[in-house]
């Protein structure tokens, strides 16, 4: 069964730009000229992911991913804009946005990162239907991808959840850069860091904010380790 992307984005010549390379890649597009439209197809039917521009009439795209973070957790988000600001792409990530891209971007990366997030999204396997992790008062239950920080329910978007997952797997040893990029992201090139940058900024401060604990800490020219705080 085809999974169902909705794009929305209010230049023409990008939304059909994406969509036809999307559909070439096997998947069912569906585009809208704003936020509105597409919030009301959300209304009727969710799809599988969301494509969304920042700068649109309407509903902008920033306050389109908080709506639909508070209505799903785990529906896949990717933020795409022109605006190369730091800010712009902190608080996409932070609303709960999985991705951001900068435009131009080469469509071929755009399929690539769909992949990645659905790929996450689709079946779990039967080892980790059953599989719950734990570290410290960090619990996860990969059936129900729910997380718990202390007795309270921590809300993950998608990536930060796989994130914690393949931390609390390895939680042994550290995790290079390098490996996190080619677990969660699945590029087979050299890819930009700073999606991955943002959502370990926004991981750290849910952790923090949930009762702390436990501690993403980085390991200078390396990766990354889970810790407990004193």
């Amino acid at each position: 069964m085809e999974q169902t992307i909705y794009l929305a984005d209010d230049d023409r010549n990008i939304r059909e730009l994406m969509q036809t390379f999307l559909r070439q890649a096997g998947y069912t597009v569906e585009t809208f000229p704003d936020g509105d439209a597409l919030l009301k197809a959300c209304g009727q039917k969710m799809p599988d992911l969301v494509i969304l521009d920042i700068m649109m009439p309407g509903t902008d795209g920033l306050s389109v991913c908080s709506y639909l973070r508070e209505k799903s957790e785990f529906l896949p988000i990717i933020i795409v804009s022109a605006r190369d600001n730091p800010y712009d792409r902190v608080t996409g990530l932070s609303l709960g946005s999985d991705d951001y891209l900068i435009k131009p971007f080469l469509p071929l990366e755009l399929v690539a990162r769909v992949r990645a997030l659905l790929r996450r999204s689709e079946h779990i396997t039967e080892k980790e239907t059953v599989e719950k992790l734990s570290f410290g008062g960090l619990t996860l239950s990969a059936s129900q991808r729910k997380a718990e920080l202390n007795g309270r329910t921590l809300p993950l978007t998608p990536t930060e959840f796989d994130f914690l997952a393949y931390m609390l797997r390895h939680q042994d040893q550290a995790i290079s850069r390098e490996e996190v990029l080619r677990e969660l992201w699945k590029f087979d090139w050299e890819a930009d860091t700073r999606a991955a940058d943002d959502m370990l900024k926004r991981l750290r401060k849910k952790l923090k904010e949930y009762g702390g604990g436990v501690r993403v800490e980085t390991v200078w020219g390396f990766g990354f380790r889970l810790v407990l705080e004193d």
